[in-house]
């Protein structure tokens, strides 16, 4: 090495070159995407032409296109850009102008690099079908069976076969197979984007199920089938395609010529001239160096496919009792947190969520005094450190251990708390049962009132909706308390009112009719009915 020059290392060729490709795709994420994607669409429609920033505009104002609007000097902006990033070529014909203003007019040319147009080709695909189902081009995999079957009798016939009908059998070949292949991938991909869903309903989950069932089944069962007769085809070319390909290239060289005479030319071949082509071919049927098959790693699709199809199915069966899916929920909170401006933003996600920010580290407050969660650290108390984990930076305790605390008296005391509350609860369900049958002549104590709302929100919370031919009915609206023996109905009765009176207020209840009456226990009778209205 002399002077100061660097010899730049193989991979990092690599590196840079990828890169350089990589870039052709940057028009795809930019702002403004559409108007770019406008204009390469003008270049992809001609071959071998260069065009002007005058001619774009023309070709742009004939469509309603984002791109029709744009003025010259921001689509030359456009333009160097796509240079810049590789999709565009600056044009090297010659212009042959009339005037200075036609000169200065048609002087910057461009047109469409090799990377650029596959780029678009792929972006256009993809606009194009990236959601739909495609059907698996099955028929093609008996075609490249009969294929493969011809040029094996072709390489082992006297005399070798003949290089012009070869070469047609394995172009034709392998653009049979790589077009069931590529839709073998597509279909896959979309079927394992269907059964990831867990919002299926039961007409959706049906049809995919006979989906899976039938169509998968029936192209999983042809692939097994032909596999096999396609691998012993592919071993009884082996051993001739060295020669077989030999002859082909001293029939019809092609572009293969052009490599030998410029090696910094890359040409890519035909697919099936190569012996790598081949090999790609048998790893796709059999497997090879340790590898697994595209068909073993096909009925592995089919069988993960099989399981989350019993998946959804078990999610339906808990959504049938009642464990319903939040999908609808979670698409309206994305839709809130889309339109939320960013302060509002986290106020959703801390009412959603519950995801308050840490207050304290390390050592819990003092649970008697409340800090709100929008207090900031700064301003909010302090809680003291204890002195051994501030000195020794250790919880543990030096010294004798204390004797075990006595919590006797404080069980009997709550014990005593927990028999007064159920003693208030039981004087409350016989206040009720006691006053069945004229509830707007009386007013109801505060634990009463408590308790009868208490079973009108669990009653109406059990009921479910029923429509008959005028109106709404409530079905199934009622509460039980067994510990208590009471229990609570209600129904519709439209233009009707329920006043319940207590001493913390009136409630009215507009059509609604309330029933309260005791549980049938073992040693005695249910109570009457008693029945609430206005």
């Amino acid at each position: 090495m002399e002077g100061n020059e660097r010899k730049v290392p193989h991979g990092e060729e690599a590196d840079t070159e990828a890169w350089q490709r990589l870039s052709a795709y940057a028009y795809l994420s930019a702002p403004e995407r559409l108007e770019y994607v406008a204009v390469m669409r003008v270049f992809c429609g001609t071959l071998l032409a260069d065009l002007s920033v005058p001619d774009l505009l023309a070709k742009l104002a004939e469509k309603d296109i984002p791109g029709a609007a744009l003025d010259a000097e921001t689509l030359t902006r456009r333009l160097e850009e796509l240079v810049r990033w590789g999709n565009l070529l600056r044009s090297t014909h010659t212009v042959k102008a009339t005037s200075i203003t036609e000169y200065q007019r048609s002087r910057s040319r461009y047109q469409l690099s090799k990377l650029g147009e596959r780029v678009q080709r792929g972006a256009d695909e993809v606009l194009a079908g990236a959601d739909a189902a495609r059907e698996v081009s099955s028929e093609l995999l008996v075609l490249v069976d009969r294929g493969l079957r011809e040029i094996a009798a072709m390489a082992a016939a006297p005399g070798g076969a003949d290089p012009r009908q070869a070469l047609e059998r394995i172009s034709t070949l392998f653009v049979q197979f790589a077009e069931f292949a590529e839709s073998v991938r597509d279909f896959y991909a979309y079927l394992g984007q269907v059964l990831a869903r867990y919002d299926l309903d039961s007409a959706e989950y049906q049809g995919f199920k006979e989906l899976l069932l039938d169509y998968v089944e029936a192209i999983t069962e042809d692939v097994s089938f032909r596999a096999p007769r396609i691998a012993a085809h592919l071993d009884a070319v082996r051993p001739h395609l060295p020669g077989l390909l030999a002859r082909i290239d001293a029939h019809a060289a092609g572009m293969g010529a052009l490599a030998d005479g410029l090696p910094e030319t890359r040409v890519q071949r035909s697919r099936g001239r190569d012996i790598g082509d081949w090999d790609g071919l048998r790893e796709w049927f059999t497997d090879t160096g340790g590898h697994s098959s595209q068909v073993d790693q096909l009925r592995d699709a089919t069988l993960r496919a099989l399981q989350s199809l019993l998946a959804n199915a078990k999610r339906m069966l808990r959504s049938a009792s009642g464990e319903m899916s939040r999908r609808k929920d979670l698409l309206r909170l994305a839709a809130w947190f889309d339109a939320a401006e960013p302060e509002e933003a986290h106020d959703v996600a801390v009412a959603a969520f519950g995801l308050y920010g840490a207050r304290h580290l390390g050592v819990a407050p003092d649970p008697d005094r409340s800090v709100p969660a929008y207090v900031s650290w700064w301003t909010g108390p302090v809680v003291d450190v204890p002195v051994a984990l501030r000195e020794r930076g250790s919880r543990a305790p030096r010294g004798r251990a204390a004797a075990a605390e006595n919590h006797s008296e404080q069980k009997r005391r709550l014990m005593e708390q927990a028999r007064q509350q159920a003693e208030a609860r039981q004087a409350a369900a016989d206040e009720l049962r006691s006053a069945s049958g004229r509830f707007d002549q009386v007013r109801f104590s505060a634990p009463a009132m408590r308790l009868l709302l208490e079973l009108l929100t669990a009653a109406l919370g059990n009921a479910r909706l029923k429509k008959n031919a005028r109106d709404f009915l409530l079905d199934g609206a009622q509460a039980d308390d067994v510990d208590l023996g009471i229990r609570l109905t209600a129904w519709r009765t439209p233009g009707r009112s329920t006043v319940l009176r207590s001493v913390d207020g009136d409630l009215t209840a507009d059509d609604l009719t309330l029933a309260v009456e005791g549980l049938a226990v073992e040693t005695a009778s249910a109570p009457a009915m008693g029945e609430v209205s206005a």
